[in-house]
């Protein structure tokens, strides 16, 4: 990847004066969303993307590890409703026709957008993703509790969204 900007896709504005979802974060400040990687990403800001686009666009995409792995896709994108960012992406794993699929709920803050290879990298090897909390399509864990939430954020390594 020859170039990373990271900033929000989607989410709240950074606190650069002037900033916009998208925009860089100011050096030394925290990051508040996914990643954006990719060598030409930046250059044709002639429509929606990628800095700013229809979470509807998201579902299906393939999520890959650092090692071009294919760990599962995007079905959802969650977001908080109180404050206006993204929480997370929910990735399923496995499974067919819908039958034995597992769902994660990725921080969004611990996922890379490339736009090279129109996917998402998640910094995780297939062997910890299968020690990760997931849940069945049936059964979803409440996403606003605030243990869960916490958990799920150490798992990643993330500092969570709302801080």
């Amino acid at each position: 990847m020859d170039q990373t900007t990271s900033g929000t896709i989607g989410g709240t504005p950074s606190k650069a004066a002037g900033g916009f979802a998208g925009s860089a974060a100011p050096s030394g400040e925290a990051e508040a969303g996914a990643c954006i990687a990719g060598s030409t990403h930046l250059q044709d800001r002639s429509g929606p993307g990628p800095e700013i686009m229809a979470a509807s666009s998201f579902e299906g995409e393939t999520v890959v590890n650092g090692q071009g792995e294919t760990l599962g896709e995007i079905e959802e994108i969650m977001l908080d409703v109180r404050s206006g960012r993204i929480a997370y992406a929910v990735m399923s794993v496995g499974g067919f026709l819908g039958i034995g699929e597992k769902y994660f709920a990725i921080p969004w803050n611990a996922l890379v957008l490339d736009t090279d290879h129109k996917r998402f990298v998640l910094d995780v090897d297939k062997d910890r993703l299968q020690n990760a909390p997931g849940f069945d399509r049936n059964q979803w864990p409440s996403m606003a509790d605030p243990q869960w939430a916490g958990d799920l954020h150490n798992f990643y390594g993330t500092p969570p969204y709302w801080e």
